[in-house]
């Protein structure tokens, strides 16, 4: 069963420990406990997302804002660059 691990109480996402498989149940540890079902691929390493997230939202790791979600997100799904837009050193939205 592949793990994934919560730095902060706050964040909506957390960091895959070992490498999963669409379908697998995953155990998170750490600020947050409990199981979900990855709902696809994900590398070692990379993020899932723990709580539905809605379109626009932030993305907290570390409970810091790394991000907004691009398009709404489930429990389960991996996060990366196809559905987090960053949101730091970002001029263009400044000028908006």
């Amino acid at each position: 069963m592949p793990r994934a691990i919560v730095l902060n109480r706050a964040d909506n996402v957390a960091t895959l420990l070992d490498a999963g498989r669409a379908g697998d149940k995953c155990q998170l540890e750490g600020e947050k406990t409990g199981e979900l079902v990855l709902l696809q691929d994900v590398p070692f390493g990379h993020k899932i997302c723990v709580a539905d997230t809605s379109a626009g939202s932030q993305i907290l790791k570390y409970g810091q804002v790394i991000g907004m979600a691009s398009r709404a997100v489930q429990a389960g799904e991996h996060m990366h660059v196809h559905n987090i837009e960053s949101s730091r050193a970002r001029g263009d939205l400044e000028k908006r």
